[in-house]
């Protein structure tokens, strides 16, 4: 088994924390994993981007050209990175903030309300969380339990006080996902 992430947005938008996170709970599982952040020149406004590897085996590369899974945050994300999605994959895509549609019918898509959702949290700073959740939901490369110890275990000292806010957003993305997999 292996699983391959990429997410991508903007500086500031909680990607490389939502990548880290799903590797923390992969790790803690007793499962392989790489997590690789690039940040470079897209710092200045473009796209930032990680990828994550799960295995239960040795990774022989921590970067694809084709990931399984594609969670992008907005629309440069989107363009980049909507092509390279490994065909039977999920392209999961922020629709608070992206205005395309994917033309590829190889792929699932799963438009994901993310800054919405946050914002009926009552913080926007959610929106990554949201996103991992209804990813999660719709492919289980682990358990909501994993993602809570991962939490749990791994939210830096000063972020505690935000540890119950993750838990919900968490929810959300997986309630919203749930949702969708039953009007379809």
């Amino acid at each position: 088994m292996q699983k391959e992430f990429l997410f991508s947005g903007f500086g500031g938008q909680g990607v490389m924390f939502a990548g880290q996170l799903l590797a923390y709970a992969a790790m803690d599982e007793g499962l392989e994993v790489t997590w690789i952040p690039s940040y470079g020149p897209e710092m200045r406004g473009g796209t930032a981007h990680c990828f994550v590897v799960i295995s239960d085996k040795p990774i022989g590369s921590p970067v694809t050209r084709h990931p399984q899974v594609a969670v992008v945050f907005n629309n440069p994300s989107f363009t980049k990175y909507e092509g390279e999605v490994a065909p039977g994959g999920l392209l999961a895509v922020n629709s608070s903030l992206i205005n395309q549609e994917s033309r590829r019918t190889d792929i699932s898509v799963l438009p994901v309300p993310a800054t919405q959702l946050a914002d009926s949290l009552g913080d926007l700073r959610m929106a990554n969380v949201v996103m991992l959740g209804a990813v999660l939901e719709v492919f289980p490369a682990l358990p909501p339990a994993a993602i809570h110890r991962a939490l749990e275990a791994h939210l830096p000292e000063r972020r505690r006080h935000l540890l119950e806010a993750n838990y919900k957003a968490l929810e959300k993305g997986a309630e919203f996902a749930r949702s969708m997999v039953k009007s379809a």
